[in-house]
């Protein structure tokens, strides 16, 4: 699934093509995603001009007069810049027209969505619960420690936790932990609050490098110009089960910790 660094490199990628163009069509090949498009969409953002290209979590928004469109790319989804005659293929359920290119969204296993809304967006029902952004000031050691006070939930599940910071995906867990110190089932209420600032900075540290190197490439993200993430070359412990810890040399181990494979070395993290 891509998660945050992903989604943040395709925003960056689709803005300059199409931040402050008008809207000249939309074609919609299958309405049936993780949730219906609308069928009035093309009435709704025909003639309308794109006024911002933002990121929410994972959730990108396109900023209109009369409201934002959202975008979510789903388990395996892509969004590509493309000329507006390039001929579609199989899995292209959706593109925004513009004078010079097309915005089209690839979605294999149609689990994205294409949504609307005319109220504010951070009101919107998948949106108004989320945490604050990881590499905000918003998001620090002492909001992570108060957060994890009396919780007795693994600390790798509470920074997957949505609700407590948006973003902070498997991948990026994993290495986050591992650079840390910190053991990625350890109760989250047994932290102490030096070590949830250096846990915060790390998170931050890890997003900002992957999203530099244009996001992590396992199965099935790429650019939106075509071109790979690059920031697998630099994990630590992610997939690498088995393998030496690169701090001590110990085989690292790897455990299921809230349905989804943690790695982890159990010298160097406690």
């Amino acid at each position: 699934m891509p998660e945050l660094p992903e989604v943040e490199t395709t925003r960056s990628g689709i803005a300059p093509h199409i931040q402050g163009q008008r809207i000249s069509g939309v074609v919609v090949r299958q309405p049936r995603l993780r949730w219906p498009i609308p069928g009035n969409l093309g009435d709704l953002l025909g003639g309308r001009t794109v006024r911002a290209v933002e990121r929410r979590a994972k959730y990108l928004l396109l900023r209109l007069s009369n409201g934002s469109l959202i975008l979510h790319l789903g388990m395996s989804g892509s969004l590509r810049i493309l000329p507006r005659d390039t001929v579609p293929g199989k899995h292209d359920h959706f593109d925004l027209l513009f004078k010079q290119c097309c915005l089209r969204l690839r979605d294999p296993r149609r689990f994205g969505a294409v949504l609307w809304t005319d109220q504010p967006v951070e009101q919107h029902p998948l949106i108004a619960h989320l945490g604050p952004e990881p590499l905000s000031e918003e998001f620090n050691g002492v909001y992570l420690h108060r957060q994890a006070q009396q919780r007795r939930v693994a600390i790798k599940n509470l920074i997957m936790d949505g609700r407590v910071v948006v973003g902070v995906g498997n991948i990026y867990a994993n290495e986050a932990l591992f650079r840390a110190g910190i053991h990625p089932a350890r109760p989250a209420g047994r932290i102490s609050l030096a070590r949830c600032a250096r846990l915060a900075e790390e998170i931050k540290q890890v997003l900002a490098a992957a999203i530099i190197q244009g996001g992590t490439t396992l199965r099935d993200f790429q650019q939106e110009d075509g071109k790979p993430g690059y920031f697998a070359q630099e994990l630590l412990v992610y997939g690498k089960a088995g393998s030496p810890c690169p701090g001590c040399g110990n085989p690292l181990k790897q455990q299921r910790i809230g349905q989804r494979s943690s790695v982890y070395c159990s010298r160097c993290q406690r």
